[in-house]
């Protein structure tokens, strides 16, 4: 019984020591600040240019780019000219074609409909697409609709979350076609509606519906959440979003014109964390999925690989699944995050990406592994070099925060090029003694900036 005990204890004591042994810095670590510490800042996307990856555009909302000509290491906020007509903007992605064009895809409305319930009493609203052919420096005035309401329509509905992506692939057919995925929420249900651009983003096709199955109609577990598209060396288009508890999967393979019907790849927990599967110190989280391919020319396809977070171990962990078939089948989840299991520590708001040249998978997510009280919070980057059989975690950031009831937005964003990885995502920042008071009724919100972090594994790390 003694050396039982003896056994247990050490057991325990291995557990203390690998939880506190600290994370190894990213190589060549740089961590910037891209906007204004009064701006409110987040919601960001990032992207390089495949043809000179010196060349980074970051975009956050309200609608704000930031460039960089030297690979991440500097930023200059560029003069993006509104939407003529509409306010603001929001929900930003941002892409580059193969001919090096950088694209914005936003998301602008008048009113919100109801809380959750947008398509009650919805009022104008639409996504945009924007062009830079400068590499994000300047941008042209015009945006394309790929869909919008004046508010006056009989069948109005409420268009939410796009995401702009393009088809960069050398040898694909469809190389230059940019697309852009989106949530329609209706009085009824929510759908997944997709167009596509054949002319640089000039012009938009007419959305089309890809999601078979329709969620429920509000903002909240059982709407169709999280629209993601990828797109693999033979240019196939790979598309997921969250439908209920499962994540859904669908393919075209005629360059958008047409996809195949939508089916559940994986069953996982539901992706809105309220109520008590909320994070502390963050007013709302979500766990809806990326996907990524490995573009290896001459290969059909590629291999795929899907990753979200779930509560599915009591706090919230991040998982990685591949598919080696076109998505016709998945491996067991695997956990990206390195601290031990069960241990009421959250990792939350991952996003993936797959270097288009390496072929190495890269996960970024909030980490609270370094705070027992499950509270600071640092970032996380994590690689893999076998095809997400296995995970290496890295410090990214270079402070932890905590957040007071702070917006961090509904995700961050991760690229990739050569072994050298961009990330974006929200801080919260401290409180200031001259933050305005609280409105009545209303808890205090921590002010947020968005932060570009840099690393470099093409020295052989």
């Amino acid at each position: 019984m003694r050396q039982c005990c003896a056994t247990i204890a050490g057991f325990f004591l291995c557990a203390v020591v690998f939880a506190q042994t600290p994370l190894a810095p990213a190589p060549a670590r740089r961590v910037v600040t891209v906007s204004a510490p009064s701006s409110h800042g987040n919601e960001p996307s990032i992207a390089v240019d495949p043809n000179n990856p010196t060349r980074v555009v970051a975009a956050f909302q309200p609608a704000t780019i930031a460039y960089s000509t030297d690979g991440a290491q500097t930023f200059t906020t560029a003069e993006l000219p509104p939407v003529e007509g509409w306010s603001g903007g929001g929900d930003v992605s941002v892409a580059f074609d193969n001919k090096g064009h950088a694209y914005l895809g936003t998301l602008h409305f008048d009113k919100l409909g109801s809380q959750s319930y947008w398509a009650h009493g919805a009022g104008r609203n639409g996504i945009f697409v924007r062009r830079s052919l400068d590499g994000g420096k300047t941008w042209e005035k015009d945006a394309v609709a790929a869909k919008a309401f004046q508010g006056n329509e009989p069948d109005i509905q409420w268009e939410d979350m796009p995401r702009v992506f393009a088809d960069a692939q050398p040898h694909s057919p469809y190389a230059g076609n940019v697309y852009v995925g989106w949530i329609e929420w209706q009085l009824d249900e929510s759908i997944i509606l997709f167009a596509r651009s054949t002319d640089s983003g000039k012009t938009f096709s007419k959305p089309m519906r890809i999601s078979t199955h329709a969620g429920l109609p509000r903002d909240d577990n059982g709407g169709l959440v999280g629209f993601v598209g990828a797109v693999g060396a033979d240019g196939t288009v790979y598309a997921i979003w969250n439908d209920g508890s499962t994540i859904t999967f669908t393919q075209s393979h005629d360059g958008g014109r047409s996809f195949e019907p939508s089916r559940v790849a994986i069953e996982v927990a539901p992706p809105y964390f309220g109520g008590a599967g909320g994070i502390p110190g963050v007013s709302r989280v979500m766990g809806f999925p990326q996907i990524g391919v490995h573009a290896r020319p001459g290969k059909n396809g590629g291999a795929l690989y899907l990753v979200w977070s779930d509560y599915r171990n009591g706090d919230v962990d991040v998982f990685c699944v591949s598919s080696n078939d076109h998505g016709k089948t998945w491996s067991k989840p695997v956990r990206v995050n390195s601290d031990p299991i069960h241990d009421g520590i959250d990792q939350f708001f991952q996003w993936m990406t797959v270097d288009p040249a390496s072929g190495e998978i890269y996960i970024q997510f909030y980490d609270r592994r370094d705070d027992p009280a499950n509270r600071r919070t640092g970032f996380t980057l994590a690689r893999s070099t076998d095809g997400g059989k296995s995970f290496v975690n890295y410090v990214w950031s270079d402070t932890l925060f905590e957040s007071q009831n702070a917006f961090l937005g509904d995700y961050t964003w991760l690229v990739a090029y050569d072994r050298k990885v961009y990330g974006i995502w929200t801080e919260a920042l401290p409180p200031s003694t001259d933050s305005q008071p609280p409105q009545p009724g209303r808890p205090q919100r921590s002010m947020t900036v968005v932060r570009v972090g840099f690393a470099d594994f093409s020295t052989g790390n």
